[in-house]
């Protein structure tokens, strides 16, 4: 396969997609829970966007918030406002008013394209000072509220967008905000070759993803990862998506597998932790699946192994980021070596780097830092993050890593969770693999937590397949199950069940929230 191409001078990624699909007007692009979508439909509903968008007077460059549940009015919104120009914000559908609030003051939007399901959300936000103008509302029924307006009348009320805007490559096109399993989050700058980047270099080169595909996604379009996986790489081959708007439940996602049977599905630890679990799995000659994919944490060996053994289908694991937009370091389709996240994808530069800032050797825990064509200009507005972030070419990721003697890379936490127990790191993430081996165990977290002399001890947080099984006998086999799997200084000092663990709606564990539980109870 040969190297693509850098976007030219003039490049606006909205009219790159509707391009290479102008043979296909007639085949089928979105199917949501309520109707399927054409690409022709697609183009045609995009570009009636886009001059309804100006029509409401927003100008280029300046911002839209989307907050929508995964519907085709999404993608038609989204690829929308990017061929007039115009910036969308895509935003979680799970945060609170007072989160919508800070989105809508930090991004200073001018207007909303919002599901009529979390219209009160915004509402509610919107009690605080913004500069919201307009509402257009997917999915409306009813009268719409005052300043709203049902999202598919507005725009048959214009001619589809015949000039599209003359953006550049590095003009920024979108927003996303960082998934905060660290905090606030944080309001991220991606440009129009950005996606064209990722699209290349991961969803054909690595994923091998073609028109054939019928794609579907748990993670959800506004995540970087779910935009790609329900957008970027699907209509960059004329592949078909399958959307859902409610939770990925276990049961929700099966319905889908069997249903509709999508080749490919798009997942994380979690969920298929959870659908493993499930007594509800379907058996393999239900579902159509040829390849799945993970991301927003490693993926343990245990699970790899034990999906790939039920549906003969492999996980393709790796890593990417907000920053990044998507995956930078995966396993193969046919090369995957469950356990690690493989190797860096061809187009990207990666570097571990110790407290030195130097590099390590094979072996050695070091920082994760990323180059690539894909990264993010800048966080808006947070000079200090966006220097500790992005260090000239390269990308800070805040996670740590090693390189086995295979050249494939090794997760080893967040830079914020490693453990010094008996002065050796430990990695939260190896101790929490090796705790769901456990029959008995569905999930694990790992944090650092003071004994009584005030020395760091790691302490797991479990939750247990069978709730009532937690006992003082089941905590004392969890400890030496550990230590029987890893070195003996790795075991945790103390376990604690509980029901569920605290996470991001990308369903990365949110191990500051444990740390904060534990200092309240130990005040």
């Amino acid at each position: 396969m040969s190297a693509p191409q850098p976007p030219g001078e003039r490049f606006n990624f909205a009219q790159h997609l509707f391009e290479l699909n102008r043979g296909r007007a007639g085949s089928v692009a979105y199917i949501d829970d309520n109707e399927s979508m054409t690409y022709g439909e697609l183009d045609e509903r995009a570009r009636r966007m886009a001059a309804t968008l100006l029509a409401m007077g927003l100008r280029r460059e300046e911002r839209v918030l989307l907050l929508m549940h995964d519907n085709n009015d999404w993608p038609v919104s989204f690829l929308g406002a990017l061929y007039a120009g115009v910036v969308p914000v895509a935003v979680n559908t799970l945060l609170s008013a007072d989160d919508y609030a800070f989105i809508l003051g930090h991004s200073r939007s001018r207007g909303a394209l919002v599901s009529q399901a979390l219209l009160p959300m915004l509402q509610k936000a919107m009690v605080q000072p913004h500069e919201i103008g307009f509402m257009l509302v997917s999915r409306a029924e009813g009268a719409s509220p005052p300043g709203a307006a049902p999202l598919r009348d507005e725009i048959a009320k214009h001619a589809p967008l015949e000039r599209v805007a003359a953006t550049h490559p590095e003009d920024i096109a979108f927003w996303l905000y960082s998934s905060g399993s660290t905090g606030k989050p944080k309001g991220t700058l991606h440009t129009h070759a950005n996606p064209y980047w990722t699209a290349e270099l991961y969803g054909k080169a690595v994923l091998g993803l073609t028109e054939r595909d019928l794609c579907f996604s748990a993670a959800k379009l506004f995540f970087a990862y779910g935009l790609g996986n329900a957008l970027t790489f699907p209509l960059s081959v004329g592949a078909r998506v399958l959307l859902m708007a409610e939770r990925p439940t276990p049961d929700a996602v099966f319905k889908r597998w069997t249903k509709s049977r999508p080749t490919v599905f798009f997942g994380a630890p979690t969920g298929y932790a959870g659908m493993l679990a499930s007594p509800n799995l379907p058996a393999r000659n239900e579902v159509a699946l040829r390849l799945c994919s993970s991301a927003g944490e490693a993926l343990p060996r245990d699970i790899g192994e034990r999906f790939t053994a039920r549906y003969g289908c492999e996980i393709i694991d790796g890593i990417g980021s907000t920053e990044m937009l998507h995956i930078f370091i995966s396993n193969r389709p046919g090369d995957v070596a469950y356990g690690t996240t493989g190797k860096p994808v061809p187009g990207y530069r990666v570097e571990l780097r110790g407290e030195d800032g130097k590099p390590v050797a094979d072996g050695e825990i070091g920082d994760l830092f990323i180059q690539g064509p894909s990264c993010a200009l800048m966080y808006w507005a947070n000079r200090a993050k966006s220097a500790e972030t992005f260090q000239g070419a390269w990308t800070k990721s805040g996670d740590k890593y090693l390189r086995d003697a295979a050249g494939n890379y090794v997760y080893a936490g967040r830079s914020d969770d490693m453990l010094k127990v008996s002065g050796q790191y430990v990695s939260p993430f190896e101790v929490e693999a090796t705790l769901v081996k456990h029959p008995a165990v569905l999930e694990a977290a790992v944090i650092g937590a003071p004994d009584e002399n005030g020395l760091t001890r790691s302490k797991a947080f479990v939750v247990l397949k069978d709730a009532r099984a937690g006992s003082p006998e089941l905590e004392a086999e969890l400890k030496a199950f550990v230590k029987g799997e890893l070195a003996p200084h790795k075991y945790p000092r103390s376990i604690q069940f509980i029901s569920e663990l605290p996470k991001t709606a990308t369903g990365k564990i949110q191990r500051f929230r444990l740390r904060e539980m534990e200092a309240a109870r130990a005040r």
